[in-house]
């Protein structure tokens, strides 16, 4: 498979460190989970791999290409956050095709890319509902349906699950993965629970504490139990907090 996107030794600092020279490769059609303990700069990462933050040091590339934040690029790029941004005075529908218009499509070709997507998202019949008529978990589904609209080079995820409940958490697990099987996208996946990386990711990337490097690159093929999987990656986590605290003055 093709290299899709590659982080090339890349740090960024605020005050202090916070990355030093992260390296990983995503291969088209990837589904790679960014895993560590808290505050070790994951969110930063995906948004510098997003050119939503500038690196201090280092490069992104798409397809070859610089990804460089306030710079153009040819790429397109899919975000969706953790919240879902959704406009309130605007319905399902309307949201999606909205990230149309800078592409120049016409009215309806936007409304008929946006009811396909809401299709795929598992939103038919809803998509002439306004955000507060629905629940938190269809919210989601949208903003993912309107990350997937503009047909992104890759798609970014910066834990889009974090706001639900632990029941339909599983469930939007379940559909992610199977949009990620009837797109063939590309997906880098920002997360903190070690279980649903391991339920989600072909691919998954532990950081290391402050300032964050690669602790282990895992590929997750089912060769390994998963119970030992995730016992593996909890301990990972929890000697990279104790490290942490070591070394805090």
């Amino acid at each position: 498979m093709a290299l899709k996107l590659a982080v090339e030794e890349v740090g960024k600092d605020f005050l202090i460190p916070v990355i030093d020279r992260v390296s990983f490769g995503v291969e088209t059609g990837e589904f790679v989970c960014l895993l560590g303990p808290n505050g070790c700069g994951k969110t930063t990462l995906l948004r510098i791999v997003g050119g939503l933050e500038p690196a201090t040091r280092g490069r992104v590339t798409l397809d070859g290409e610089p990804i460089v934040a306030g710079q153009p690029h040819q790429h397109k790029i899919g975000v969706v956050f953790q919240e879902d941004r959704l406009l309130p005075w605007l319905t399902l529908e309307q949201n999606v095709a909205l990230v149309l218009k800078p592409l120049g499509l016409g009215a309806a070709e936007r409304a008929a890319i946006a009811r396909r997507y809401l299709k795929m998202s598992g939103l038919v019949g809803f998509e002439d509902y306004h955000p507060a008529r629905v629940s938190g978990g269809m919210r989601q589904r949208t903003a993912i349906a309107r990350a997937l609209a503009i047909e992104p080079d890759v798609l970014l995820m910066d834990e889009p699950f974090g706001a639900l409940d632990a029941q339909n958490r599983r469930i939007m697990q379940n559909e992610v993965r199977r949009i990620w099987r009837e797109t063939g996208r590309t997906i880098l996946f920002v997360t903190h629970a070690i279980e649903e990386a391991v339920a989600v990711g072909t691919t998954l990337v532990m950081l290391s504490a402050r300032p964050a490097r690669i602790r282990e690159l895992i590929r997750n093929d089912g060769r390994t139990d998963r119970a030992k999987l995730i016992d593996d990656l909890n301990t990972m986590i929890m000697e990279e907090v104790e490290r942490q605290q070591g070394a805090a003055p």
